[in-house]
């Protein structure tokens, strides 16, 4: 995004206020950029904004898909890191009216474009909340065939694309026998404080899609911590052996 843009500007400014506990000025100040936004892409920040600081589950719903319409008006380069938090953001609301199918569709819609998401911490934040959120959702059932038909154009064209998603473009969990085993060793860490092991596996692990970059990342995180034999031995046989299990090649 543009900082100098003056709907940034007030989103900037907004966002300061709430870092200062004050609601109020907040939502005036994302109002004020709504109300001054110049076209789609404008609007779209605006709205991300906006939505919140709703009062209601069904306005906040409002908002977001109001944010996402506008960025599929949009449709350019310009709004395509913005898709994983934005389906994300739709998974949550969805989630609070209770419309558990719905939300697992956006969140799956999330993971298929997370990879346009920035690096870094932010998208490492998307990875680990879109990674939750199908985990949550993962029994949820149709409710009813009309449920998705207002959303059945919104943001396909970007897949994962390795080819690595199940049925329905729905990426896959890890090994459940695996994920027990990093589990078992995460909790060790956690347990003594191994902050060095945690801070490297942490992100891989919880972010985990399904894709096999995903598994590269984690295998990957998993071998530097094996590689400073800095665990009691046990933990560095079973790290080796996970490393080496078939679910990560």
């Amino acid at each position: 995004m543009d900082p100098e843009l003056p709907v940034v500007r007030l989103c900037v400014a907004g966002m300061q206020a709430e870092a200062e506990g004050r609601a109020g000025a907040a939502r005036a100040l994302f109002q004020q950029a709504w109300d001054s936004a110049a076209d789609d892409y404008e609007a779209c920040i605006a709205a991300h904004y906006l939505a919140r600081h709703q009062n209601s589950p069904e306005e906040t719903l409002r908002w977001n898909q109001e944010c996402l319409d506008r960025a599929d008006r949009v449709g350019d380069e310009r709004v395509a890191g913005f898709y994983p938090s934005l389906h994300l953001n739709m998974g949550h609301a969805c989630r609070q009216l209770g419309r558990q199918a719905l939300a697992h569709t956006h969140f799956v819609r999330a993971a298929e474009r997370v990879e346009q998401a920035p690096e870094g911490q932010y998208g490492d934040w998307n990875r680990i909340a879109i990674a939750a959120g199908l985990r949550d959702t993962a029994g949820a059932h149709e409710d009813s065939a009309h449920e998705d038909s207002a959303h059945e154009d919104s943001a396909r064209e970007g897949s994962a694309g390795e080819g690595e998603a199940g049925a329905g473009g729905v990426p896959r969990s890890l090994d459940e026998a695996v994920d027990g085993r990093v589990r078992e060793l995460v909790s060790r860490w956690c347990a003594r404080g191994e902050l060095m092991a945690l801070g490297l596996v942490l992100p891989a692990y919880l972010g985990y899609l399904g894709t096999a970059a995903d598994r590269v990342r984690l295998r990957s995180a998993l071998h530097m911590v094996h590689a400073a034999r800095r665990l009691p031995a046990d933990e560095q046989a079973e790290l080796g052996a996970v490393i080496g299990s078939a679910a990560l090649r």
